[in-house]
């Protein structure tokens, strides 16, 4: 985790610019075929790696909170670069959370991240039920009950495994009023809504899915900003943008003058950021 010079919440419009986007830790993919083929930049570095890296803090530096999935800590692959902290850097995000999800060592670091404008009050790491390597970042804005919760997810490939880690982060939002759910849940829409103890949890705010799988031919919507119903906001979109086999979604959110005051955002300030 790493704290830097925070914005002055007087100066962050009451409108907050959210993406999630899988990096597949910083692989271009552009075909199938590349799987194969590409297959070997998952364990060994590649001298445009740095250069791609740069490309996408240009996008995110657009944006209020990023989550990523898919980002490496700081291995050999990455060649050594923790790619969550290089990203904060270049977009001039003040504050930077990495979660170590699967640690092959030297190797390779696979993590989830959390870039912010707001500094949080709080972040916790969860673990999520199922095969080792799949977790959540949850960060917490502003006190009481009219906090915004920020959880950023990577969910399991197997049905199985996603309806426990569904339920699991079901239990932890059930208390909770503000609510942001973002990342690849590797799911559907429709496979997302036949789990109701999360969608009631959550209290679903049902905004158009987003397709965004695979990158060059999208067919599948698996990468997903979910919002509770006292969160408004404006029609997500897709970024073409091609960083990965993902394409990254983004949306803007309208926080309740409650929530924008437990946060500390100025009630009178402008929409336009």
């Amino acid at each position: 985790m790493s704290l830097a010079a925070s914005t002055p919440a007087s100066e962050v419009a009451p409108t907050l610019k959210l993406l999630t986007c899988n990096l597949q830790v910083g692989i271009h993919t552009s075909a199938y075929h590349h799987y194969f083929t590409r297959s070997w930049q998952h364990l060994l570095p590649h001298p445009k790696r740095s250069s791609r890296l740069d490309v996408v803090a240009s996008t995110l530096s657009a944006y209020d909170i990023v989550g990523l999935q898919e980002v490496d800590g700081g291995s050999f692959r990455s060649s050594h670069v923790n790619q969550v902290e290089y990203l904060a850097k270049r977009s001039a995000f003040d504050f930077h959370f990495q979660q170590l999800n699967r640690n092959l060592g030297h190797v390779a670091q696979h993590s989830n991240g959390l870039l912010s404008r707001l500094m949080p009050n709080r972040v916790d790491e969860h673990r999520l039920p199922g095969m080792r390597g799949r977790g959540a970042i949850h960060a917490r804005y502003g006190e009481g009950p009219d906090a915004l919760h920020v959880f950023v997810a990577h969910l399991a490939l197997s049905q199985r495994g996603r309806l426990r880690q569904l339920d699991y982060l079901g239990e932890i939002i059930e208390p909770l009023h503000h609510v942001v759910v973002m990342g690849d849940l590797n799911c559907t829409p429709e496979q997302l809504l036949a789990h109701p103890r999360f969608c009631r949890a959550l209290d679903l705010n049902p905004l158009k899915p987003q397709l965004s799988y695979p990158a060059w031919q999208p067919r599948r919507a698996l990468d997903h900003i979910l919002l509770s119903s006292s969160l408004k906001a404006e029609p997500p979109r897709v970024l073409e943008a091609m960083f990965s086999d993902h394409l990254p979604i983004a949306v803007d959110i309208h926080l309740p003058a409650a929530c924008r005051r437990s946060i500390g955002l100025g009630a009178n300030r402008s929409t336009d950021t």
